[in-house]
């Protein structure tokens, strides 16, 4: 059968993604790790809300794989069902009902009969929420009163302290929580969770090490000299990421001077990742376009010493909460909305992809430019700088 769409991840690579996940990695570390995109990490996380899945295993009450093994020996054999169990010791009727079950005398074979009966073994036990709908609608109020989880299960504990069928533990509500698929709380819950996640984290993730909230030796826009602000030279630019579904970005690079645009594909939004990617493409420019970079306070850039090493380009960032600083990116971010509306799962476009949106963007007449094209406005002004 020919596979359709992007290669899935083996049962051996998600036991390895939630192992990783189980220990505080990040979603782009894990993505780097199973050569995958941040984002189809974070679709298998997210499915889950985060919750790490218990491990299966089997019940000691079904048959093995020796068992059946045995079975298939006897029948080939010409023994009854009731001959076979003897020799198993197993009931009779167990016997009869798992050969029936997988084909028959004629058809059964034991590693198909095996197979088949660990793929479906895989109904889970409704929780307590799903199965008492009175108390499901008393914790579900309480949520949206904006209390905790916590709280929500040792109030019940207290106010039905002679109803065990009441009491329900928080990390119960937790999983109705986030993992929608028990068809127990609305999504809608989750934004009266203080923390706001919409999926748990491990409470091995840590941000030790890494200069989060803080950008190290950054550059304050204000130190910015004059002539970035007047837009006469051209080389000058403006960064941010744009964001889509399953945790997909791209940066955008807009020139101050002619509004000239690049799309630039990222694996994922760590600063490794868009440093990285960024320097790349920003080689590939000449050097009288490698000046300055004007970015936010968003840590995708937090080694920014290492892109002005690779690229010879300054980096500056805006105040915080201060995106009209960089307004020209701002408002191409808006204009490529047209091409990419929000929830567009954006790691399924290519680097190429990008280059020819970004080449209808830089071939269409801008007002502010006089109605000439930022493509034309850019190629004049290196003609002329040169």
């Amino acid at each position: 059968m020919v596979q359709m769409g992007r290669p899935g991840l083996s049962t051996a690579q998600k036991a390895d993604l939630w192992n990783r996940w189980k220990n505080g990695q990040s979603l782009s570390d894990i993505g780097r790790a199973l050569g995958k995109h941040a984002g189809s990490i974070h679709g298998v996380v997210s499915s889950n809300g985060g919750i790490v899945p218990a491990a299966r295993h089997r019940s000691r009450l079904t048959l093995t794989l020796i068992e059946r093994e045995e079975i298939s020996r006897g029948i080939a054999a010409g023994h009854s069902a009731r001959q076979i169990a003897v020799m198993i010791c197993r009931s009779p009727s167990t016997v009869s009902r798992e050969i029936e079950r997988h084909g028959g005398r004629v058809s059964y074979r034991a590693s198909e009969a095996d197979a088949m009966a660990w793929k479906y073994a895989t109904r889970p036990k409704q929780c307590k929420l799903a199965t008492n709908l009175k108390m499901q609608r008393i914790v579900a109020s309480k949520l949206q009163m904006d209390w905790s989880p916590e709280q929500v299960a040792g109030w019940l504990k207290l106010e039905f302290s002679n109803d065990p069928n009441m009491h329900v533990s928080h990390e119960t509500i937790y999983r109705s929580l986030f993992i929608q698929a028990r068809g127990v709380l609305k999504k809608e819950l989750v934004g009266h969770l203080r923390s706001g996640r919409m999926m748990r984290r491990s409470k091995n993730a840590s941000t030790e090490g890494q200069p989060r909230g803080r950008i190290v030796d950054g550059i304050s826009i204000s130190e910015r000299p004059a002539e970035i602000e007047d837009r006469a030279i051209p080389g000058h630019w403006e960064g941010d990421l744009i964001t889509g579904s399953n945790n997909s970005h791209i940066a955008t690079l807009v020139e101050r001077h002619s509004r000239f645009t690049m799309l630039v594909k990222v694996q994922g939004k760590d600063t490794v990742s868009v440093v990285s990617a960024l320097s790349k493409q920003v080689r590939k420019l000449p050097l009288e376009l490698r000046r300055s970079l004007t970015w936010d306070r968003g840590m995708e850039l937090a080694q920014h010493k290492k892109l002005t090493v690779a690229t010879n380009v300054q980096v500056y960032f805006c105040d915080p909460k201060s995106p009209w600083q960089r307004g020209t990116n701002e408002n191409t971010n808006r204009l490529l909305r047209q091409y990419f509306p929000k929830g567009t799962d954006l790691s399924g476009y290519s680097q190429t992809d990008l280059n020819k949106i970004a080449l209808k963007l830089n071939q269409r007449p801008r007002k502010t430019l006089g109605f000439e094209t930022p493509a034309s406005k850019l190629n004049s002004s290196v003609a002329l700088t040169g």
